[in-house]
């Protein structure tokens, strides 16, 4: 009856088909104040905005309940306006600047611009689950695939010793160590950004048909999809997710001198007062590890060694020749430590191998006489409360004005699986262990601000994870060797640091072991070979963003290479002065960090179009104006290769290869190649040559130089010749500006020190160059702040191209001007 009356009635028919239809699509997702939630095959999928640009994706097995509290987000979701459509198996999301659709029978979740554009999409069976016991706790293996563009290239990741810029093509076992610092955060030259919330053993593998991460353990898959336009604007949007980075005192962007290490009281201040005698400029002294005693007493932050007697009277002493001391200290304590004692009736140490293995000092350790030392658990705020009541109290009440956090991985010697297996305060180790450098280095950062707003915090660290910028950290590349590819891997590894959303890096110049330069050389500061190589990585170190010579094995202070007139000491004093010459630029640039979200190493990927630097690892930009082509290959010695890692480089015995070469001069002129990226034309720094973009070029080099150049519209403040950073007002900068194009920069300044630039204490003066009117525009002056200059004098010069000058020398510009903060024109 029923099918005779379809068959006479085929309109009928039709809305059946249609309601059975919609019946199967209408109810496939919910509706949330934040997105939506679906179902599909045996996944859970939740979707949320967390800002127009913003978008968390969780993945759990279906009806499995978790919490999750992310370790290293700290921003709450927004109420934002988003609209949803669904069109057969496609269920749309819109913000006002994002569109994201998920199949809610494949549960695949791509991400598109509003124009339509293919942004990132998973692969159609991506997400996937594994059953996995960790310690005890029923939980998973995590996996998701995505399919990126062919010619699309990522960057980022942390920091790895691969010297490669490009992560394409790369597989990667993200676990941190000594030398590779990991932050599961990518960004892409189509304009987003990636993070990938998981804190276990990441693998990462970009193949040509997918590109994934895998983790050990999650009880979700957790990752935040961000729109940034291009790199920078994805780099903010991760900072706007986990954290901005406040600012450094001026004075951290000095010269630090450093070695491993000083061993007495006088030595240390014994480094500075020569220092000043000698008149190179230097802001900060380093004193590495022992100066608690032996290894039994490791990381007990008190002077217990005989040879620091006064520990308050060696601050003094330094700061009275103004100069700064940061001081080292770990993550692990020896068992005749209070912390020891403390700690470990609670649970709070974490029974794995680590630095130091033997209580004596020896080479090999000698395994009869075990040091016990156990590092901490710095997921427990408990053992955080009790760090920093030691650190406060044996060395922050003696003024020491910063933290050297080694070890922030930390070392994990004789790895045994069953290690992870470990309980933690927030679960097995295995479940955490990459963000054991954000908890510690946040545990001592929130400490101190909570106790004192007087002095900016400032960390220097060996390792780090996603958020850490927010915690007033600079992570240097770790124990690296002393040889010219660790040189060359340098570059990339602080570029793709930077590109992680953390933007302070820095690396030990000279690199830390140096032994093999030892043989027949005495200490190795005369052997040519350690003494060019030493002044290229100290050029290269002058453009990052903090300037710090360390190692082992052969000293590092510039009166162990000669003396003045010398050629090599000449080279290191030129370099250290070109430094803080530019700190106007550099501070400006930290408050651009601050402010803006702005990056200080940028791989030149990120402010040119052209496909020649997409993976070029051996130039950048310091700040947005300045090329560096650091020189990266031997010119006047031969390239000695040099293998060790941060576990056998302890092994002191000398390299029975290397011979002694013949003496060098370093007077002879080399050359050396170096792309000028196009769409601007370029400024040799040295010679103010002015030269097209978009070519290679021989430029000619010296041993007290590298290249250097300057983008067109560039407007640069050049400094005071100074001792130390804060010794002279900057009363008279001498403003240089590159034409060509039209350019902007903004001068910060505040009290160098202490937090009231957050209150608004500080001001900025921004200079605009007008390329077709030949004009600068000194704006007026925005802001204030005790201290500062109401009345100074600006030297303007206008750059002329050099090759011009030589012809014709009245072409050059020279005009100094009084300016007390009102609006003032300079017209060529």
């Amino acid at each position: 009856m029923r099918n005779a009356f379809l068959s006479k009635n085929p309109q009928y028919l039709l809305l059946l088909v249609l309601f059975s239809f919609s019946s199967l699509t209408a109810q496939d997702y919910q509706k949330t104040t934040l997105g939506v939630k679906t179902k599909f095959q045996a996944l859970d999928v939740e979707i949320q905005f967390y800002s127009p640009t913003i978008v968390r994706i969780l993945k759990s097995p279906k009806g499995i309940a978790f919490k999750k509290e992310s370790l290293s987000v700290i921003k709450k979701p927004e109420s934002i306006k988003f609209t949803t459509q669904q069109k057969g198996d496609l269920v749309s999301l819109q913000s006002k600047k994002l569109k994201v659709t998920i199949d809610v029978k494949s549960g695949k979740v791509s991400f598109n611009s509003l124009a339509g554009s293919a942004l990132l999409s998973e692969t159609a069976s991506g997400a996937s689950f594994t059953d996995f016991n960790d310690a005890g706790s029923k939980t998973y293996n995590v996996n998701q695939e995505f399919k990126l563009d062919q010619d699309e290239a990522i960057y980022g990741l942390g920091q790895q010793q691969r010297g490669q810029l490009s992560l394409r093509n790369a597989k990667i076992n993200m676990v941190q160590g000594n030398v590779d610092d990991y932050v599961p955060f990518l960004v892409s030259t189509k304009g987003y950004g990636l993070f990938w919330d998981n804190y276990s053993p990441t693998i990462f593998e970009d193949k040509p048909e997918s590109t994934s991460f895998q983790s050990e353990v999650g009880d979700c898959i957790d990752y935040y999809f961000i729109l940034g336009d291009n790199i920078d604007g994805s780099i903010a949007g991760m900072r706007e997710l986990t954290g901005q980075a406040p600012m450094f005192p001026l004075w951290t962007f000095g010269y630090w001198q450093s070695k491993e290490r000083y061993k007495s009281q006088n030595e240390l201040v014994g480094v500075v007062s020569k220092y000043r005698e000698l008149g190179v400029p230097l802001d900060g002294i380093i004193q590495d590890w022992q100066y608690w005693g032996n290894n039994y007493l490791w990381n007990a932050m008190e002077f217990l060694n005989t040879e620091f007697p006064n520990p308050k009277k060696m601050v003094d002493d330094i700061h009275n020749m103004n100069a700064h001391m940061i001081i080292s200290i770990w993550n692990s304590f020896g068992p005749q430590t209070k912390q020891f004692r403390e700690m470990q009736p609670k649970g709070m140490l974490l029974n794995f191998g680590t630095w130091p293995q033997s209580g004596v000092e020896s080479w090999p350790p000698n395994r009869d006489y075990p040091s016990g030392v156990q590092p901490y658990d710095p997921y427990n705020p408990e053992a955080r409360n009790i760090y920093w009541k030691y650190l406060s109290k044996g060395l922050f009440s003696v003024g020491i004005d910063g933290w050297w956090i080694d070890s922030s991985e930390p070392d994990h010697l004789d790895f045994k699986p069953s290690d992870f297996d470990i309980k933690t305060y927030l679960g097995s180790f295995r479940k955490v262990r990459n963000a054991f450098p954000l908890m510690t280095v946040g545990g001592v950062s929130e400490h101190q601000r909570a106790e004192s707003s007087d002095k900016r915090i400032f960390i220097l660290t060996r390792s780090a994870f996603a958020g850490q910028q927010r915690y007033g950290a600079n992570t240097w590349s770790g124990d690296v060797n002393s040889s010219w590819q660790s040189l060359r891997n340098q570059i990339p590894a602080g570029l793709n640091f930077s590109m992680s959303a953390i933007p302070y890096w820095n690396t030990d110049i000279g690199g830390f072991f140096a032994g093999s330069y030892k043989k027949g050389w005495g200490d190795g500061t005369k052997n040519p070979s350690f003494q060019e190589l030493y002044v290229r990585w100290m050029q290269f170190g002058a453009f990052t963003p903090m300037m710090r010579s360390h190692g082992t094995d052969i000293p590092r202070e510039i009166y162990n290479f000669g003396k003045k007139g010398d050629i090599i000491y000449d080279a290191i004093v030129k370099t250290i002065d070109l430094r803080y010459s530019l700190l106007p630029y550099i501070y400006s640039a930290s408050w651009d960090i601050t402010k803006n979200q702005s990056t200080m190493m940028r791989a030149l990927v990120m402010d040119f179009d052209d496909k020649k630097v997409v993976d070029m690892n051996n130039e950048y930009l310091f700040g947005k104006s300045i090329l560096v082509a650091p020189v990266v290959h031997a010119q006047y010695t031969p390239e000695t290769i040099v293998k060790s890692n941060e576990e056998t480089g302890w092994n002191k015995n000398e390299d029975t290869n290397s011979a002694k070469i013949q003496e060098t001069t370093f007077a002879q002129v080399k050359s050396t190649k170096v792309y000028l990226p196009k769409g601007t034309s370029w400024y040799d720094f040295w010679t103010n040559e002015k030269i097209n973009g978009g070519q290679e070029i021989t430029k000619a080099t010296t041993i007290d130089e590298i290249p250097l150049y300057i983008k067109s519209g560039s407007i640069i403040p050049f400094g005071p010749q100074v001792q130390y950073a804060t010794e002279k007002k900057w009363d008279n900068l001498e403003i240089r500006v590159y034409p060509g194009a039209d350019g902007e920069f903004t001068l910060y300044e505040d009290e160098n020190d202490n937090y009231n630039y957050e209150k608004g204490a500080y001001s900025t003066i921004t200079f605009k160059w007008n390329d077709k009117t030949q004009a600068l525009m000194i704006g007026k002056r925005r802001g204030s702040f005790n201290g500062m200059l109401k009345n100074r004098k600006f030297n303007i010069v206008i750059v002329t191209d050099g090759k011009q000058f030589r012809e014709n020398p009245t072409t050059n510009f020279n005009k100094t001007l009084s300016y007390d903060g009102k609006e003032k024109i300079v017209k060529l």
